[in-house]
């Protein structure tokens, strides 16, 4: 696999986020399936954090003119996987298999694959 421009390999994906959910779990305050979803509902925190970049990069509010830039929107997205990710590692230890049949479900569906 290759490396990424800041030395990281694309193949520690899941290995990095089996050690965020680890570490996640190890110090979780609500457990059981109420912890279960509050993790869910970090998605919704992070989604609207996205919202709010876009809106700050384009100056779309007047009472705050432009307070985020295109990069904090890529990282505010990068978050949303992330946590999206250590969600679906949370419902299953098979996260990796899951998502991988699932996007090649929706690239077949969509590229005709």
């Amino acid at each position: 696999m290759s490396e990424t421009p800041d030395g990281a390999r694309a193949d520690d994906l899941w290995t990095t986020v089996d050690a965020l959910w680890t570490w996640l779990e190890a110090d979780q305050p609500v457990g059981g399936r109420e912890g279960l979803l509050l993790r869910m509902l970090k998605l919704s925190e992070e989604v609207g954090e996205v919202a709010e970049a876009v809106i700050g990069a384009t100056g779309q509010n007047p009472r705050k003119g432009v307070t985020h830039t295109w990069d904090d929107v890529e990282a505010e997205l990068c978050d949303v996987v992330i946590t999206a990710l250590v969600a679906l590692r949370t419902l299953t230890p098979e996260a990796r298999e899951v998502f991988g049949r699932h996007l090649a479900r929706v690239a077949g569906r969509s590229l005709g694959e």
